[in-house]
């Protein structure tokens, strides 16, 4: 499937789409979805990471106490 013939179809044509362009496009979705997931992933962990830390700052701080790993 060429490049330039996927760009140029939309769902929305009166033809329908050939099983080749149905398979690219559920591939290139499911890639996209897959980058998203990961990504939203790191974020999550990366926010409870550095909120955890800003809490042990915190009792660090106020308790007089060392959390060093």
């Amino acid at each position: 499937m060429s490049e330039k013939k996927m760009q140029s179809y939309r769902l929305t044509s009166i033809e329908e789409p050939t099983d080749a362009m149905l398979t690219q496009l559920m591939k290139e979705a499911a890639e996209d979805a897959k980058k998203k997931s990961d990504e939203a992933h790191r974020k999550f962990f990366r926010e409870i990471n550095d909120d955890i830390n800003s809490h042990l700052a915190a009792w660090s701080k106020t308790y007089n106490v060392s959390f060093n790993k």
